[in-house]
């Protein structure tokens, strides 16, 4: 009885969550227009098909770690056969052809974005520069984090810079990392938060400098993180030891003052 009363917290909390973010849409995720159709086809965790032929991709969240078939129906039990309406800030296809669009199935709802992020279906991507947007993507992250839902419930979800082979074994993934940053260093065009002593082993985040600027704007002093704990998201690559390129403030949050750089 006890696990199913927490289960219907869970949910309960979560579906508030994404009323609310709801509320938010005229502000935060409403872009331009981009069209409408009906869902044919499900492509994986976060794209699908329409019935004219278009393939749209959601945007501002990524996959998790592994995407599984869960992942899959999750989407699928939003959207499949549905009538969508798309917008977004830019309409140019991927390299695979694929729309990136915000996605909605009517003009009181949250995006189908917020709702697969509440379920732990999917992971804001942090690279949403529309502060309003990003703030609904986050809370409806955050409630399903906090649920323990989907991803969530596998407490290594969230990866500790402390143990960089974890890390590195998720070489061109899509991760989270939590942790403190010991120092802020630059070297040539790059500044490094280290989370380690040993640069040829340990995790660090990369800035280059052409996005400091967008940083600065901000109002992130990457500095000011030194010995500050961080959660960062992104792609992982391997130079040494593991890193995250960070070319968005969204993809670093400040713990402790709970909200990402930048808003």
């Amino acid at each position: 009885m006890a696990k199913v009363c927490r289960k219907f917290v869970a949910v309960a909390f979560t579906c508030s969550v994404v009323v609310a973010a709801g509320q938010a849409i005229a502000e935060g995720c409403a872009f331009e227009p981009q069209g409408e159709g009906r869902v044919a086809a499900i492509i994986d965790g976060r794209s699908f098909r329409l019935e004219d032929g278009r393939e749209v991709i959601l945007a501002g969240i990524e996959a998790p770690e592994r995407e599984t078939s869960i992942n899959i129906s999750a989407l699928a039990a939003v959207v499949a056969g549905r009538e969508v309406t798309l917008s977004g800030q830019d309409d140019t296809p991927d390299r695979y052809g694929r729309q990136p669009a915000y996605v909605f199935l009517g003009p009181s709802q949250p995006p189908v974005q917020a709702q697969l992020l509440a379920q732990g279906a999917a992971l804001a991507s942090g690279s949403l520069t529309d502060k309003e947007c990003a703030s609904v993507l986050a809370a409806a992250e955050a409630a399903g984090r906090e649920a323990k839902l989907g991803v969530w419930a596998d407490p290594s979800a969230i990866k500790n810079p402390e143990s960089p082979g974890d890390i590195l074994a998720g070489i061109g993934r899509f991760m989270v990392v939590e942790g403190k940053v010991l120092s802020v260093r630059q070297a040539g065009a790059t500044t490094y938060l280290n989370f380690g002593l040993n640069w040829t082993r340990d995790f660090a985040v990369t800035i280059p400098k052409r996005v400091l600027p967008a940083f600065e704007a901000a109002g992130t002093g990457l500095k000011s993180l030194e010995n500050r704990r961080i959660r960062v998201r992104g792609w992982v690559e391997t130079r040494g030891g593991p890193r995250i390129e960070a070319l968005h403030a969204g993809q670093i949050e400040i713990l402790g003052g709970n909200r990402p750089a930048g808003q």
